[in-house]
């Protein structure tokens, strides 16, 4: 009675899982029951169900068992049932990856694919190709082909789809189909005809031309499939893309022609490809806008919803295109689908004009709790577009994030809100203060250690440059009892940042970290000691190295060096100028012709070294080469190498500069391209610009084809401290061994060659490494006027402060700081603040204040710890 019950409700409630609670053992156990003569059909479909369930779940099934359990399975090829005989296909295909000496099945899957029930032929293809390896291909090649010219279309796609997967580890054989799968295009079936064009794709995609000419002839010769349209329109898509070609590409035609399309889907894909092209302009993107406007007024949800999407898109870029769409946008606000109504409104919002923002942000307020977290997040970066747009509009939007954090969400919606309000707080100095308390209020009561940390940061940053930094003492150090040790620590360092910064705060905040000094958690503890015995000194140079700025050093570097140190007992100090500074991350790059990636060393590090920096790599592979490894410590590397010669020539070079405290070290990554040649002791001869000197060079002892090698140029550096700039004029010279193209055997005997290459150029910013200052103010008063020059420059040939900003930012290779590298709009003078280190480890800092007349005058005040560098920043404009 009471299980009668239980299913009742159940069935009330929707219907419970039949398969909870299901072992493994029991099953297979129960798979005994294919050998029963005669064969329960019914039983064995729902056996045949379960075992499916089991592999799908995740369940593991031993190699023995699972081929027990399949064998016992092949009995009930007996029935002619049609259901048990489609299960029995589909464990096939699903037991064909544990089970052992699956094949035996081949012959009846054969005798089933070439029957004549046409419901047994189609799963009997694809249960086949999940079984057949390449050498087992060639006896049922001749079925498969006649299967995918087959009259029945279930056939024919089965056939065409297989193929598909077998091009996988059949490519060879699956390319002599392709009379077959032309046939197959011709077919009236829509998706016969969009399945055979992507095996056609797939068979020519490594032949551009053969490509073009396909899509070329399918855009003359009208296809039936709206599936195979939409495929034509991906592919044309991709040819635009890699040949980089314009909007007057005969393909782009195609797919413009493709807006009038009878189907829907083949519009809509239309549309879509044009909006994501890369170089399309306001004006071409007009016919796919229009387009996307009409189906706003769709009664269908799926269109609205996917022309609103799109347009939200569009608008990120091009928002004037998107306004003559902006009544039928305001018409979907009231939609009844909330997800289209939050991208119709957070759309408005990129297009709309300053005056309704007020309007749309009380519309959205009114249905925030009923949407998703993916669309609030939406909602969060039309806020944040906004606040860069009008930036007299951040009360409201202010309060509308502020009122978001304090509703419920996940932590991908909460991040988005805080990174929105921290940018504004950035961006907007007079939304500072309604920033930092909104912020403040939200720590109280937040969930999530990394907004915590990332809010304490911020508060440490900003919170003492504010008229009132007292009022954000009390969240801080709420944070120091209430939470956990990540918070705790966080808190601790915000706290010393307010000490170092307010002299009137110093005796409260020394008060407060006392107290931190019995903390449970040695991570806090030795912080909060560490900056109490930092502040005690009063000392504004050693708050703003230690607290205010701190260290930038690179961690994977300071281990090594540190490493280093101990391994050799020296009575001198360890210095931290030996250490290289913090630069980004090594990141993946994509392949180009060539050999080498773009910005990559030749060789491959371990997956442990993922973290380490670009430079640290540099730093290895150098101090493993014998000549170079008494340079001394690595001062910077170049980011990207410099192309030498063009990427279609015989041999491509490219440089990476390396520079040390007297020595430049040039990395010359070469490849060769010719696979007729071997090319041996290859070296790049430099002659150097007056003052500089030739080393040594280190050659690469061999260079087969498409193999990358390296050689190294070692060059010192003039005597005079301020001569840094020159211009080095480069030759490969190798000994040449001609070679077999197909085994690369080569001659013994060689020739002396040479080929010449572009000039490398060494200027100031190659001397700078850049470094982060985030309180400008505190490290220019620790470096002092001691080291101070001042000059006055007039730029004639820049016509705008951004201009300005920009080119004097990569000329000198250093970090701006306090945002200045941002120019406020409407302003006719600016201040820029760089900072850097210069060659030696020497501090450098520079004040740029700019005003727009006739071209830009600059007031340019350098202060540095070296004299000459100083000399080097201050003249190098001039």
């Amino acid at each position: 009675m009471y299980m009668l019950k239980r299913d009742k409700k159940e069935d009330e409630e929707g219907g419970g899982n039949p398969f909870h609670n299901m072992e493994k053992s029991s099953v297979l156990q129960e798979a005994r029951t294919f050998n029963d003569t005669p064969i329960n059909t019914r039983k064995c479909c729902h056996i045949l169900t379960k075992v499916l369930y089991l592999i799908n779940q995740g369940e593991h099934i031993g190699t023995t068992e699972a081929t027990e359990a399949f064998f016992a399975m092949t009995k009930l090829f007996q029935s002619k049932d049609i259901t048990l005989r489609r299960m029995v296909y589909l464990c096939i295909k699903e037991m064909s990856k544990i089970a052992e000496d699956v094949i035996i099945v081949t012959s009846s899957l054969t005798k089933d694919m070439t029957g004549k029930e046409d419901l047994f032929r189609a799963p009997a293809i694809r249960a086949l190709c999940t079984i057949t390896d390449t050498s087992m291909l060639q006896g049922v090649e001749r079925y498969l082909k006649q299967a995918i010219v087959d009259k029945a279309h279930s056939v024919s796609s089965a056939a065409l789809t297989s193929a598909l997967h077998l091009s996988k580890t059949s490519n060879e054989v699956v390319k002599r189909w392709v009379n077959e799968a032309q046939e197959a295009v011709n077919s009236d079936s829509v998706m016969v005809q969009y399945h055979a064009l992507g095996l056609l794709y797939h068979i020519r995609k490594s032949d551009r031309l053969a490509v073009t000419k396909m899509v070329s002839k399918f855009t003359r010769h009208s296809l039936k499939s709206p599936y195979a349209y939409c495929l034509l329109i991906r592919i044309a898509c991709k040819l635009l893309q890699e040949e980089d070609a314009g909007t007057d590409s005969p393909m782009f035609d195609f797919i413009e022609s493709c807006l009038r399309h009878k189907s829907e889907m083949v519009i809509y894909e239309a549309a879509h490809a044009i909006v994501n092209m890369k170089h399309t302009s306001a004006k071409e993107l007009t016919p796919a806008v229009s387009v996307l406007q009409l189906f706003c007024s769709s009664p269908k949800p799926t269109l609205r919803f996917a022309a609103v999407r799109t347009l939200n898109k569009v608008a990120m870029k091009h928002p004037s295109a998107v306004t003559a769409c902006n009544l039928d946008l305001e018409n979907l606000i009231t939609d009844v689908n909330r997800s289209i109504a939050t991208l119709a409104i957070t759309t408005l919002l990129k297009t709309g004009s300053e005056g309704s923002v007020d309007r749309l942000m009380k519309q959205i307020s009114s249905f925030m709790s009923e949407i998703s977290d993916e669309f609030k997040v939406v909602v969060v970066e039309a806020v944040r577009s906004i606040c860069t747009k009008f930036p007299r509009k951040h009360s409201v939007m202010m309060n509308f994030l502020s009122s978001m954090l304090r509703e419920e969400g996940g932590f991908e919606y909460k991040k988005a809100v805080v990174d929105t309000l921290i940018n504004t707080v950035e961006d907007n100095p007079e939304a500072k203060d309604a920033g930092l308390a909104h912020l403040c209020e939200y720590i109280e009561d937040c969930e999530h250690t990394i907004l915590h940390t990332r809010i304490l940061h911020l508060l440490g940053r900003e919170g003492p440059r504010t008229p009132n930094p007292a009022k954000y003492i009390r969240f801080i150090y709420n944070r120091v009892i209430l939470e956990n040790a990540a918070v705790r620590a966080a808190a601790v360092t915000a706290l010393a940042k307010f000490g170092a910064h307010c002299e009137e705060l110093l005796p409260s905040v020394l008060v407060l970290l006392q107290r931190s000094l019995l903390d449970t958690d040695d991570e806090v503890r030795d912080r909060a000691t560490f900056y109490l015995e930092v502040l005690k000194q009063r000392q504004k140079s050693l708050n703003s190295a230690y607290i205010l700025n701190g260290l930038q050093v690179s961690i994977v570097g300071l281990e090594r060096a540190l490493h280093n140190y101990t391994m050799e007992p020296s009575e001198t100090p360890f210095d931290m100028k030996s250490v290289p500074l913090a630069t980004q991350p090594m990141t993946e790059q994509k392949a180009t012709p060539g050999g080498v990636a773009a910005g990559e060393t030749p060789s491959t590090k371990p997956s442990d070294k993922a973290a380490a920096s670009r430079q640290d790599i540099y730093a290895e592979q150098l101090a493993a080469v014998p000549e170079l490894a008494a340079l001394g410590p690595l001062f910077k590397s170049s980011n990207l190498p410099v192309e030498l010669t063009e990427s279609e020539t015989e041999y491509v070079v490219r440089c990476v500069k390396h520079i040390f405290a007297d020595y430049v070290v040039f990395q010359f990554d070469c490849t060769n391209t010719l696979n007729d040649q071997l090319l041996q002791n290859v070296t790049v001869h430099v002659e150097p610009s007056e003052g500089f000197a030739i080393m040594k060079y280190v050659p690469a002892p061999s260079l087969p084809y498409n193999t990358p090698g390296t050689t190294y140029t070692c060059v010192q550096l003039p005597d005079d401290p301020t001569q840094v700039t020159g211009n080095f004029t480069c030759t490969l010279k190798f000994l040449v061994k001609d070679c077999d193209p197909t085994t690369g055997e080569p001659d013994d005997e060689g020739y002396e060659d040479e080929y010449v290459l572009e000039d490398v150029e060494l200027s100031v910013s190659d001397h700078v490494q850049k470094v982060i200052k985030p309180n400008f103010g505190a490290s220019w008063e620790e470096v002092g006027p001691d080291n101070e020059l001042e000059d006055t420059y007039s730029l004639s040939s820049m016509k705008t402060l951004e201009e300005a900003v920009k080119n004097i930012i990569h000329f000198m290779g250093m970090q701006p700081c306090e945002r200045s590298d941002k120019v406020p709009e409407g302003k006719s003078s600016h201040t820029l603040y760089l900072a850097g280190v210069y060659r030696g480890g020497h501090d450098i800092l520079v004040r740029a204040k700019l005003a727009l007349s006739d071209g830009v005058t600059m007031q340019i005040t350098v202060r540095s710890s070296d004299m000459h560098a100083a000399e080097v920043i201050a003249t190098a404009v001039g």
